[in-house]
């Protein structure tokens, strides 16, 4: 347990409201049952599981979007209800006004915070252009960008408020294998430099070892933590993916074991019901 958590998470129970496929009655579909969270400031904190297992909800409630139908977020020790700035969330989609340039998509979010100047919107949101790489593509719409850089795009909006908090859901996951790698890398760079607390989807188990300092990894529904797995990978030198080295396979080995144990699961309990 750590001591000071920036993010306190628990949820008991998060359950909605199912249609009987036959017209009878709705009944109670519990997603989430005996989720307990505490992630430190500054942290990289990875989640896999098998689909359906209740991910993306957890980034819901993370982000304000939805609440637990039984349990609690502290966020440094307050709870809170309801979205807030301090916490920026990156979607799989990209979500960019068509209309909107790279630059203006990025101011877009501290017209909506409010209290700037138009020039100081227009220079922070530069400042951060610059931080993702994107320089001499401001002028450019998301039609005229690649899906590397739209969704750099979509980073930087989050980014540009200076959120304590940054949670992300598969965001490289529409991405081809060497754009995903690469912004892998790029927003490596970005915590470090930032400090942000991450709470990361990811779309693989690589992804998340990669990423995580910890990975959480989850049961079939009701979405449960099967494992807490810490990441001690050293140092990679110049010229080295640590992709590759032994490290990497072991941890990678021994989370893909534990989701393969519970989609072999979540199969049997599909047929038992059919």
């Amino acid at each position: 347990m750590i001591e000071t958590a920036k993010i306190d998470l628990r949820i008991d129970r998060h359950s909605f409201p199912v249609r009987d496929k036959m017209g009878g009655p709705a009944y109670e579909f519990t997603a989430i049952r005996g989720v307990h969270l505490s992630i430190a400031a500054g942290e990289f904190f990875t989640i896999v599981g098998p689909s359906g297992c209740g991910k993306t909800t957890i980034l819901d409630i993370l982000a304000g979007l939805t609440e637990p139908t039984e349990g609690s977020l502290k966020i440094d020790g307050v709870e809170v209800r309801g979205p807030s700035l301090s916490r920026g969330i990156v979607f799989q989609q990209y979500a960019l006004l068509s209309w909107r340039s790279a630059l203006s998509n990025i101011e877009f979010s501290l017209e909506a915070k409010g209290g700037l100047s138009r020039r100081e919107r227009r220079d922070r949101a530069r400042a951060v252009i610059s931080l993702i790489g994107l320089d001499g593509f401001e002028d450019r719409y998301p039609h005229e960008l690649s899906g590397g850089m739209k969704q750099r795009v979509a980073i930087a909006r989050s980014l540009v408020y200076e959120p304590d908090i940054l949670l992300m859901d598969e965001p490289f996951g529409a991405l081809d294998a060497q754009t995903r790698e690469l912004l892998q890398e790029e927003l490596l760079t970005l915590w470090r430099r930032t400090g942000a607390t991450i709470v990361f989807i990811a779309h693989s188990i690589e992804e998340a070892v990669y990423l995580g300092g910890r990975v959480a990894v989850m049961t079939s529904r009701p979405g449960r933590i099967k494992a807490l797995v810490d990441i001690d990978l050293p140092a990679a030198t110049a010229g080295e993916d640590i992709r590759t080295s032994p490290d990497f396979s072991r941890y990678r080995h021994e989370i893909w074991n534990l989701i393969q144990h519970e989609r072999v699961r979540s199969q049997e309990l599909e047929r038992l019901s059919a």
